[in-house]
């Protein structure tokens, strides 16, 4: 078995798929490619010399690179509200470990091929995470660029475009979570001696996962503010990166949360804390939070709804009825349920826009586009107290729309608005939950805030189901259409037969502005990936790529 990248082929055979052989496959595997006017580089067997450049290729500066004035490549145009035959673009979610703990590339000979493959199916570029915990590990402002420098340039020579992700929170833990890779040892240290830095649940909890927003204006990181940090951060990336930003770079997603979503980390998986679908419970117990909270009450003349957060809101596996602040007629609607709410979530809108002000000071110019994720959390959104999306900070109740204010902050900022869940249907959910009438509010919130707003899917999914539920959901029929999709996530899976066909048809039914059509066996249009077992009499010339 064999993955097949032909220049010069002209047809698809969609039939031929099962199997297929993914990177982390093969110990010995191959790849073969047909010797037509190569596109990219290739990693051969008997080319040592261009082995070694990928692996290898890391004195990466900025200066004397390309003195071409190359026009500027922008994924985005304005508000997607043209109709249903705009073009969607389509990324690719790279790998959580895409580099290592030692700041290298992982597998780049893998990766090399992974992406040739991507390329060939269309796919407009990849997404990868760039972690804090990584690259600013050895210590405050000591920065490590080169495993992601490696790759930028490996993107560049596919002829792709890359998302990177400002990634300031930890890896694992969450759904989806592969690896490991904790906030930077220094930042680890500065929590330990003051744990107050983190989050905080009702029950003295402390979740690492990112630093709590009580302390953005403190200078809490070795005389640094938080805000500071990850200015200094961004401000790092940009100049390694700069001749490669709205070009190659053509999105810097900030994050300012959690899996990198602005929210509360109110549903934590880790050691069984939290299990779908629960509530999750309220994250402001750190004394910096509580502090404010009370200041918030004292300015209200309330200062017994400062004293703490709300005492009946039950526990994070519990469900709205269950407790006394989210039921039907619960606190949640009473005027210090109001209160505590506009407090709590008005603290994560100011969140958000400190980070995002900052990222917009930093981008500005460079051609690349700012954009924010926020959560898909559609579990009782049926009830009319909205509890879980309560808990981590959106303020969207029956008769409180939470997700106008996010999208006007975002507008302010000229960020995208990046939401999940887009591959779900209602059918496939608990009779409480309902991701698509979440999608519909959404898509009506950012249209009304004139706000682009792109996609992913919130858990891994290869079936066409998914897919068309995608391709539904991102035309503008109500509210705003997508202006990109980023799916999740490259592993072998993908590359199994039926997954891959199923990625082609979607890639393809995305570029042709959205329309769900399958693609007959064979492709006529001039499609330049084939896929399948190939005879050897019908690979001529070819190369072979081995893959780690």
């Amino acid at each position: 078995m064999a993955l097949t990248l032909r220049s010069s082929s002209s047809f698809i055979n969609l039939k031929e798929t099962k199997g297929l052989k993914t990177p982390d496959d093969f110990s010995l595997g191959t790849v073969s490619f047909a010797q037509t006017k190569p596109s990219c580089r290739l990693i051969t067997r008997s080319s040592m010399q261009e082995a070694t450049q990928i692996s290898h290729e890391r004195a990466f500066t900025s200066e004397g690179r390309r003195s071409s004035s190359n026009e500027k490549f922008h994924p985005f145009s304005g508000p997607h509200s043209a109709g249903n035959d705009s073009r969607v673009p389509v990324f690719v979610m790279l790998p959580l470990d895409t580099v290592t703990h030692g700041g290298n590339l992982n597998k780049p000979r893998a990766m090399n091929a992974s992406l040739m493959a991507l390329k060939s199916a269309g796919v407009e570029g990849v997404m990868v995470d760039a972690w804090w915990g990584l690259v600013e590990k050895d210590g405050p402002l000591d920065y490590n660029w080169e495993g992601y420098a490696e790759l930028v340039q490996m993107v560049e020579r596919h002829g792709l475009k890359l998302q990177v992700v400002m990634s300031f929170h930890q890896c694992g833990g969450n759904v989806g979570d592969s690896c490991s890779i904790p906030l930077p040892p220094w930042v680890l240290e500065e929590i330990s001696k003051n744990p107050d830095l983190v989050y905080t649940d009702k029950s003295g909890r402390r979740n690492q996962e990112y630093i709590s927003l009580g302390v953005d204006s403190l200078p809490v990181l070795r005389g640094r503010t938080p805000i500071q940090v990850y200015t200094d951060y961004m401000m790092s990336f940009r100049e390694r990166f700069r001749d490669y930003l709205g070009d190659v770079i053509v999105e810097v997603q900030v994050g300012m949360g959690p899996c990198g979503e602005l929210r509360y980390p109110a549903y934590p998986e880790s050691n069984g804390t939290w299990r779908f679908p629960g509530i999750g419970e309220f994250q402001c117990y750190d004394k910096y939070m509580r502090a404010s909270l009370e200041a918030s009450a004292e300015a209200m003349r309330k200062r017994d709804w400062g004293r703490s957060g709300p005492l009946d809101s039950g526990q994070y596996n519990q469900f709205p009825e269950d407790t006394g602040f989210f039921r039907r007629e619960g606190t949640w609607k009473t005027e210090y349920g109001k209160f505590f709410l506009e407090w709590y979530s008005g603290n994560l809108l100011a969140h958000g826009d400190r980070i995002l002000e900052a990222a917009e000071g930093v981008f500005q110019g460079t051609g690349a586009k700012l954009s924010g994720k926020i959560a898909g959390i559609h579990w009782h959104y049926r009830s009319r107290s909205h509890a879980p999306e309560l808990t981590s900070g959106y303020y969207n109740t029956r008769h409180h729309k939470g997700y106008e204010p996010i999208a006007r902050m975002f507008s302010k900022h000229d960020v995208a608005f990046n939401f999940t869940c887009m591959e779900m249907k209602d059918t496939e959910q608990p009779e409480h939950c309902s991701p698509e009438g979440l999608v519909r509010q959404v898509k009506m919130a950012t249209k009304s805030a004139r706000v682009e707003l792109a996609g992913e899917n919130a858990l891994e999914r290869n079936d066409s189901g998914a897919y068309s539920q995608v391709l539904a959901t991102s035309r503008s029929d109500s509210g705003n259409g997508l202006c990109a999709f980023t799916f999740l996530r490259l592993n072998k899976r993908l590359f199994d037969g039926e997954n891959w066909r199923n990625l082609v048809e979607f890639v393809k039914s995305m570029s042709e502005g959205s329309r769900n059509r399958r693609l007959s066996e064979f492709d006529i249009s001039g499609t330049n990936l084939y896929v399948g077992f190939i005879k050897e009499k019908n690979v001529t010339k070819t190369k072979e790529a081995a893959l780690v």
